[in-house]
């Protein structure tokens, strides 16, 4: 019997009792935080299912340890590897700013097609925030995450492609742009947009959730941004029917209270929706939102909660899965010990839900929480947190196993 995840017709995993799932360390602090965050996977499944679950993890080669091994960053074999087994989840990986390799980040969520980031946000108490009320923080972000900016369609300033395209615009589109200017473009189109609001609304219907909020420019970008805005709601439309109410229909029909069973579909102004989430938080439950959107709102809103140290990610396609720390490599603490694996370890969760281990999913989320809860936390949080004991990346990391072994599955 195969130990790799496969996959029905209708897009469910079949997930073996003793699975094979790739892993990459990442770089800098990526094999600091991995050594802390598998113990507490494997205990966590240990103690869920007492024994009769497993996970056998496959070391995957990228980054630098990657270009080390075989020359490359990231391998066509690695990226083959993480397609057959579905599921795998990653550290962060290193990538120069203004020249050099483009990210492979955006390398694996494009070459996969892992169009959803999807980034809960939520507060751990009594982690210090810089905001009064911290614990209404608890959104979940889709960003699409193929197109827009980070398409990666773009040419330095001088180039020929630039030249090229600026006598184009001018000659036939009668556009005038600097002639020095660098030239991006930002590709959004209805399929992909219709395909992430899709994901986000079925979020919402499948976890009881009330409302899905379109983020967008579209008064500025209109055909760009105001695309995204149309293809949102009529995607909310086509798929889930009666199942959502507009904004409109909620005043219109429903004296502006939300029917019970329904979810609400409304959109913001980008700008509105960073003034909103810090002054009325409670009020989303998940944003949507382009590529570039969905990247500045998630870094914001983790920020409101402690910062990228505790926010989890993932990036979702319809075939694969890539769960990983959401936060950068911060050389400086690298092989020191003392960087802080909440985000993996939360990113760890998030993966076992995704292959329906929601017990052992539950574990690792209850005891982060009793062991922030209890004091305990590496440097980043503990210097704000009042009587907290400042632990070691892989001290934390024991604790949280301690405690997952502590709690009794019923």
């Amino acid at each position: 019997m195969s130990n790799i995840i496969s996959m029905n017709d209708d897009l469910v995993l079949d997930v073996p009792d003793c699975v094979e799932i790739p892993f990459i360390e990442g770089d800098g602090i990526g094999p600091d935080i991995w050594q802390a965050a598998q113990p507490v996977f494997d205990t966590a499944v240990q103690q869920a299912y007492n024994g009769q679950k497993k996970i056998q993890w496959l070391n995957i080669p990228a980054g630098a340890k990657g270009f080390n091994k075989t020359g490359e960053w990231l391998s066509d074999d690695a990226l083959e590897i993480i397609e057959a087994h579905r599921v795998a989840i990653k550290g962060p990986l290193a990538t120069p700013v203004g020249s050099g390799m483009r990210s492979l980040n955006v390398k694996i969520r494009q070459h996969l097609d892992l169009y959803a980031c999807i980034r809960p946000v939520r507060y751990f108490s009594p982690i210090q925030s810089p905001v009064k009320h911290p614990e209404h923080v608890n959104i979940t972000v889709f960003r699409e995450n193929t197109e827009d900016l980070y398409a990666g369609i773009e040419w330095a300033s001088g180039s020929f492609e630039a030249q090229k395209l600026l006598k184009f615009m001018k000659t036939e589109l009668d556009v005038d742009v600097c002639a020095t200017a660098a030239i991006g473009l930002k590709p959004i189109c209805p399929e992909k947009s219709k395909r992430l609001v899709k994901k986000a609304v079925a979020y919402a219907v499948d976890n009881g959730l009330k409302s899905v909020t379109l983020m967008h420019k579209g008064n500025i970008m209109k055909y760009t941004e105001g695309g995204f805005r149309q293809w949102g709601y009529e995607a909310a439309q086509e798929y889930f029917g009666d199942r959502v109410v507009t904004e409109d229909e909620l005043f219109k029909s429903h004296n502006g209270i939300l029917p019970r069973g329904k979810v609400l579909i409304r959109d913001r102004i980008a700008d509105m929706v960073f003034a909103e989430v810090l002054l009325r938080p409670q009020e989303f439950d998940v944003i949507a939102a382009p590529n570039l959107n969905g990247d500045y709102i998630s870094d914001a809103l983790a920020a409101q909660v402690g910062g990228l140290g505790i926010a989890p990610g993932a990036n979702v396609g319809d075939r694969c899965a890539v769960f990983e720390a959401t936060h950068g490599t911060a050389p400086d603490l690298a092989g020191k010990d003392a960087a802080n694996p909440c985000s993996i370890i939360l990113s760890g969760a998030m993966m076992l839900d995704h292959m329906g281990w929601n017990r052992a999913a539950d574990l690792v989320r209850r005891s982060v929480a009793q062991t922030l809860g209890g004091g305990r936390a590496t440097g980043d949080l503990a210097s704000g947190m009042e009587g907290c004991k400042e632990v070691s990346c892989s001290e934390f990391g024991r604790i949280i196993c301690e405690t997952i072994s502590r709690i009794d599955m019923p």
